[in-house]
């Protein structure tokens, strides 16, 4: 094994490490009620170090934008790439104006009431878009999961996905994410009663709900791309055979 072989693959075993320990963290950071304060700072710290991990490690992504055409699914993944990263900002910036452990040697004044809604806000988004992101690469992931476990338990993986993901709707809906996303409702109304195992599961429920979704919109978007670029084949080609017949 030639040396940048070697690296190449050690550099994708750490992203998807990374990718993991960020799946796992955020599932921890929304479920507040179940870590406490103290915790959620010190895992909100952890994700921004993460994130900015991953974003050094996919440094190469910022410099291909202005490279090559942007089909739908290009341009999709594009927006939702650029949202995840505006929306790690809002919530750094709020947590770290909130924190009353990790960073409470900080001198900031006011600006308390401005950065809970943002972080009210910015985590549901924030929980949904990298959802979203996990979705358009959910193809590789299912990719190699066939190649492990074969095709006939591999099917049976996706209806189990595919009800976790009708759970999630509802789970979704229960929780009415919406009017936090939106700012209907300004404050986060937590049910502490409910075990921690229970709070997780909902979720995992609900980021297999946008996973899902992410992952056949894609797949539209694609055969989307497919058809406008078979019509335009078949554009140049009548043209093509119409200009010949003049002569």
């Amino acid at each position: 094994m030639g040396k940048r072989s070697w690296a190449g693959k050690t550099k994708m075993k750490v992203k998807m490490f990374i990718d993991i320990l960020m799946t796992v963290f955020v599932l921890m950071l929304m479920a507040y009620q179940a870590t406490g304060e103290k915790l959620h700072e010190w895992l909100g710290t952890g994700m921004a170090v993460l994130f900015l991990a991953h974003n050094l490690l996919n440094i190469r992504w910022y410099g291909s934008l202005m490279k090559g055409k942007y089909s739908l699914l290009r341009i999709f993944r594009t927006v939702i790439n650029f949202s995840v990263f505006v929306v790690m900002l809002a919530l750094a910036y709020s947590g770290i104006v909130m924190s009353r452990h990790v960073f409470s040697a900080l001198p900031i004044n006011g600006g308390m009431a401005a950065a809970r809604v943002l972080h009210l806000a910015g985590s549901y988004w924030g929980f949904v878009l990298m959802s979203v992101h996990l979705g358009l690469h959910w193809s590789m992931i299912t990719g190699m999961i066939c190649k492990h476990f074969g095709e006939k338990k591999s099917e049976v993986l996706r209806w189990s996905l595919r009800l976790i993901a009708a759970y999630g709707a509802v789970s979704f809906y229960q929780a009415d994410i919406l009017s936090y996303m939106f700012l209907k409702v300004e404050f986060a109304f937590l049910d502490y009663e409910k075990s921690a195992a229970f709070i997780f599961a909902e979720y995992m429920a609900m980021m297999g709900l946008w996973v899902f979704i992410a992952f056949y919109v894609s797949k539209v978007l694609v055969k989307l791309s497919a058809a406008k670029y078979k019509r335009k084949r078949g554009e140049g080609a009548r043209n093509e055979s119409e200009s010949r017949s003049v002569f």
